[in-house]
């Protein structure tokens, strides 16, 4: 059994063959795990025809100083929803610590920052989120569907989406090359 809490903080990643399509070679950075269900948001793949001075158009604020960035699929729950991983040193009233990993944000007040400069040092936007309920990521991972790597600041801030999931393997000390879709039972 999972105990609670131990996913927080640690990189989740699919392994070959998970059978959902919505998650091959996912990587989602785990915020919350708890008897009650987790919470986590994608950062291994990029949202298509948007990004973030498109994002922040659309819902009226101008984009100001920020630097044009991808805008990555959180996961297929609540994709028109918004969130922001990232440093600790922005904060406000509405921002979860959630692991030593990242914070997390969703409020429109984390956006403006970021347009006047005056957001994050590190940070990353995603639509949607990836959520479990109760038990029910403890059984997939018990199913051989995931597997839960060490969180890191450089893979998840300082490597292109589209290599996150390597390198967390890499990471890890595996290479992802040799990964099967098959398992076994002992």
């Amino acid at each position: 059994m999972i105990a609670p809490h131990y996913l927080a903080g640690h990189m989740l990643l699919a392994l070959p063959g998970i059978g959902d399509a919505r998650f091959d070679r996912a990587v989602i950075a785990m915020c919350l795990h708890d008897a009650n269900g987790a919470f986590g948001v994608g950062v291994g793949e990029l949202c298509s025809n948007i990004s973030l001075h498109g994002l922040l158009e659309d819902i009226g604020i101008d984009p100001g100083v920020a630097p044009d960035a991808p805008v990555l699929r959180g996961g297929p729950v609540s994709p028109q929803q918004g969130f922001v991983l990232h440093s600790p040193d922005w904060q406000d009233e509405q921002t979860i610590a959630a692991t030593s990993l990242c914070c997390l944000s969703a409020s429109p007040a984390i956006l403006r920052a970021i347009a006047e400069g005056q957001g994050p040092e590190r940070y990353l936007v995603a639509l949607g989120y990836a959520g479990w309920g109760a038990g029910q990521l403890d059984a997939e991972m018990r199913l051989h569907g995931w597997h839960a790597a060490t969180g890191s600041e450089a893979v998840l801030f300082g490597t292109p989406a589209e290599r996150r999931w390597a390198a967390s393997w890499h990471a890890e000390g595996i290479d992802p090359a040799l990964l099967t879709s098959q398992t076994g039972r002992a």
